[in-house]
């Protein structure tokens, strides 16, 4: 029986019984705290505008247009392409939970640098580095710095995406760690 599975269910790490846990298996509420669970519920309770349970295109469009921030269709479509069916609480916290755990599937990391794929599953430094730094949540140069730092480079200045993507994962890791 592993470690974790001899604590009890409100330990922590430290076994200090505060009411947090792992995330284990499909249970994305033990990944938070009650009162984060309880802010959760909060916000998605705010943009179900509609009050249906459900969390719509509609819904978060009124609710950036309520903060004075107009989305297209196209970001609003991206945002609820997110999730793998209809947004439900449920849905909802395991959104969050993938990007408050920082773990983000190597397929959906491949599928966000295709754009930028110039063939050959390579693309140009110089272009993805414009890309993080210009649109969405911009880059720092340190922080471009700090994620460009393991990225397979060639003597061309391209990026093999694949072996990139497997780094940014640490799939690289868990088979060298299998293989061991």
């Amino acid at each position: 029986m592993s470690e974790k599975k001899k604590k009890s269910k409100g330990d922590d790490e430290n076994g200090s019984g505060k009411k947090r846990a792992q995330r284990s298996g499909s249970n994305v509420f033990a990944m938070f705290t009650q009162n984060q669970v309880q802010t959760f519920k909060e916000a998605f309770q705010m943009i179900d505008q509609d009050k249906d349970g459900f969390i719509s295109k509609s819904d978060i469009r009124q609710t950036f247009d309520s903060l004075g921030r107009m989305c297209t269709d196209a970001e609003l479509e991206s945002m609820v392409s997110e999730a793998p069916g209809p947004i439900n609480f449920t849905t909802f916290l395991t959104i969050f939970g993938d990007r408050v755990s920082g773990v983000d599937d190597e397929q959906v990391i491949l599928n966000a640098f295709a754009q930028y794929d110039e063939g050959e599953g390579k693309c140009n430094e110089d272009t993805l580095k414009h890309a993080c730094m210009t649109w969405g949540e911009k880059f720092t140069q340190d922080d471009w710095n700090t994620a460009i730092a393991e990225a397979p480079i060639d003597h061309a200045g391209k990026i093999d995406i694949k072996k990139w993507a497997r780094t940014i994962t640490g799939a690289n890791e868990e088979e060298e760690e299998a293989a061991a």
